[in-house]
């Protein structure tokens, strides 16, 4: 038996969950996802409880249980409390600008570069100058969205520079050790 898949998912005080032959909509205090999950799953509720069963111990059914388990579970998280994902920026002049619903970093290219589209249900905020967040109902499309603004200048492995998750560690390289001693 799956260690995720059998473990039941609390379902918080106004949430509702509605299961539909695997089409699962799940509705709370900051909204609604819905999602088409495997159709081989069996999902019941039980008074505030969720439970995820499989049909036999073949592989696909093994692997499908957990992965059904932790969906549900993150859509039940996602309306009652939401995700976030916290990035830095790291550099001398590097930072972002909110710009009414658009994201600005200046980032050490020739140019601004403008981070577009946000996804619907995800907001991005910016603290100070060099640090972002990124807020929203779906653990996905929050993950998504962060990595796409790292993909934009990851970090540095020699000098740390770019942009990180918060309290991400970077190693940094060396560097060229010939360089100190000269040429003879």
């Amino acid at each position: 038996m799956s260690r995720i898949g059998r473990m039941p998912i609390t379902v918080p005080e106004g949430v509702n969950v509605d299961i539909k032959d695997n089409d699962v909509t799940v509705t709370g205090p900051k909204g609604t996802l819905s999602r088409k999950l495997n159709q081989d799953m069996s999902i019941t509720r039980d008074g505030d409880t969720l439970l995820v069963q499989r049909p036999s111990d073949n592989k696909q059914h093994r692997s499908m249980h957990g992965l059904t388990r932790s969906l549900l579970a993150n859509m039940v998280e996602g309306v009652s409390k939401g995700f976030e994902r916290e990035l830095e920026i790291v550099g001398v002049g590097y930072r972002a600008e909110k710009n009414g619903d658009n994201l600005t970093i200046r980032i050490g290219y020739s140019h601004l570069v403008d981070v577009s589209p946000i996804a619907e249900g995800i907001s991005l905020a910016v603290e100070g100058a060099n640090r972002i967040k990124v807020a929203g109902i779906s653990k996905e499309l929050v993950g998504e969205m962060a990595a796409k603004i790292r993909a934009i200048r990851p970090p540095d492995s020699y000098k740390g520079k770019g942009i990180r998750y918060a309290r991400e560690y970077v190693r940094l390289k060396p560097g060229k050790a010939g360089k100190a001693i000269g040429k003879k």
